[in-house]
């Protein structure tokens, strides 16, 4: 798979001296390269209690990303997915650790508590104080001896980060974190596996499928579940969440993998907060990628019963620029739309044989939904199926409240709903059409006349003319034919469209980005769903 890297040696390095640039002097790196790669604050007091954390590369924004005033004080990172060595995790706690200690916090995976385990054990011979928590928060496997430590280890980085920040000591910190251990639980599902840099990817889940509580290095989850919403995926993560909590508020993390989109992000936020706990969840921070696992596509949650105090810590300001924030849940805030925007509603009448054109018509084009966006996807962004389907059924659902029995109203109607309801320049475009078909219909024109006026609006409106590989060339031909019959125009729409595949150069919409390479052997995906209509209606 290819991938935004020189050599699998030296990109853990090179990414941490391409963050250190615009770091602003605040954080450094020991010099220890490439055997030793430790971050740390340059304006660290080691007056206070110092916080340690780290382990394999790869989970970035952790945990260099966390360094700063307000979380941890350093960062000791090993290879991709490999545990730092026990020098290097010793050098971190030397450098910023003084008389009031250190604490190292370490996710529970057999390498990290070694590595880390026997550091401190030398840090303590040299006389400094240092305490170690464990953090063991994924309840995926429950009858896996050591739970791992996944991303409720950033509520311990937040909490005892603020803790330390105020000058707390030692063991007040390390109570605390150990507290914060306890109740933090998480889960993780993905619908992909990750992509180690030089090796060949693990195509382990199979189509339709996601797997539920994958490890963040990659490890198999518990299973693999039929995947069909994002509603499903996050219901099935809270069924296993929810026994291990009980009825007190709680903040919850929402972490991104790696591989997930912003957009599904906030559909999945959505969804936490509307679920059967979402009541419970008082605090949010995310989504956002935090602890990620390479480019992995999933999620992971993570819930924690905060008390006052651990609120306010969670709420303190702090420096690194990967801490999201925490932020108040509450209801969604609507306001209403200006004068002006809210639609004349049309009065309804009935007409049996309009309603049977119109949903024919519709169920056209959410028939050839996929055809479309496949034809699209090669020469455009895979959606203009998708477009005219959502709009379709959007109409179908309309036809209720339509004037069917009024052709100059029943325009007008459809160019109101494809103006709410359609998206893109293809939805702008047909509202227009039909809309000034209505007023062209009201002034006198018959159906056919009534749809060129249309036409010629749009024309006016886009710029788009014939031969500039639009669903113009195929409909111009249509409605020029139409007054031979339904026949003639779909035998001229579907020579329009066919003959846009051997037009390279558009000259109007997306497909005018796109290179002749692109274009060549493929029809205009617009122009192909008028033809697909009126040889349906030919039919």
């Amino acid at each position: 798979m290819k991938q935004f890297i020189n050599t699998r040696e030296t990109l853990v390095t090179e990414a941490i001296d391409g963050m250190l640039r615009t770091a602003g002097g605040r954080l450094a790196r020991l010099n220890g390269y490439p055997h030793i790669k430790v971050v740390i604050r340059t304006d660290w007091d080691k007056s206070k209690v110092a916080l340690v954390s780290g382990g394999g590369s790869g989970h970035e924004p952790c945990h260099a990303g966390f360094v700063g005033q307000g979380m941890l004080t350093a960062a000791v990172c090993g290879e991709v997915f490999a545990s730092p060595s026990v020098d290097a995790v010793l050098a971190g706690i030397l450098a910023v650790t003084g008389k009031a200690g250190c604490l190292l916090i370490v996710k529970n995976y057999t390498g990290d508590r070694l590595n880390f385990g026997l550091a401190a054990e030398r840090a303590r011979a040299q006389g400094l104080k240092v305490s170690m928590v464990i953090v063991d928060d994924d309840v995926a496997l429950p009858d896996l001896p050591q739970a791992r430590g996944v991303a409720g280890t950033l509520f311990v980085h937040k909490i005892a980060g603020a803790l330390a920040e105020q000058g707390k000591d030692l063991d007040t910190v390390s109570e605390a974190a150990k507290r914060v251990v306890d109740g933090a639980v998480s889960i993780g599902m993905s619908l992909d596996t990750c992509t180690i840099p030089g090796s060949p990817k693990e195509n382990r889940i199979e189509p339709g499928k996601a797997e539920l509580g994958l490890g963040i290095h990659g490890e198999a989850g518990i299973e693999q579940v039929d995947f069909s919403t994002a509603r499903d995926a996050m219901d099935m993560v809270i069924d296993r969440l929810s026994p291990t909590i009980g009825s007190e508020p709680l903040a919850a993390l929402l972490n991104n993998l790696g591989g997930s989109t912003p957009l599904e992000m906030a559909v999945l936020e959505q969804e936490l907060l509307r679920s059967r706990i979402g009541g419970q969840i008082r605090w949010l921070i995310g989504p956002a990628p935090m602890m990620t696992s390479l480019d992995m596509q999933g999620f992971s949650v993570s819930l924690y019963p905060a008390t006052m105090a651990d609120e306010a810590a969670l709420l303190a300001p702090v420096e690194p620029w990967a801490w999201p924030g925490c932020q108040p849940v509450g209801d969604i805030s609507v306001v209403a739309l200006p004068d002006g925007l809210t639609p004349i509603q049309p009065i309804p009448s009935s007409n049996d044989s309009m309603r049977s054109f119109v949903e024919r018509c519709c169920r056209t084009l959410t028939d050839a939904e996929a055809k479309l966006n496949a034809l699209d996807a090669k020469s455009g962004d895979g959606d203009t199926g998708s477009t005219l389907a959502t709009a379709s059924r959007a109409l179908i659902n309309a036809l209720d409240r339509f004037p069917l029995a009024d052709q100059t109203q029943m325009f007008r109607a459809i160019g109101l709903e494809l103006g709410q309801t359609m998206g893109g320049s293809s939805g702008v475009l047909l509202a227009i059409f039909f809309t000034a078909a209505g007023d062209a219909s009201a002034s006198g024109k018959d159906t056919v006349g009534s749809l060129k006026a249309g036409l010629d609006r749009i024309q006016q409106v886009g710029g788009a003319q014939s031969g500039d590989r639009t669903m113009i060339d195929a409909l111009l031909p249509a409605l020029d034919n139409l007054h031979l019959g339904i026949e003639a125009a779909a035998k001229a729409a579907r020579k329009g469209a066919d003959d846009t595949a051997e037009i390279t150069r558009a000259r109007a919409g997306r497909a005018s980005y796109l290179s002749e390479e692109s274009l060549a052997g493929h029809n205009d995906p617009g122009a192909e769903a008028v033809a697909l209509l009126f040889e349906k209606l030919a039919e």
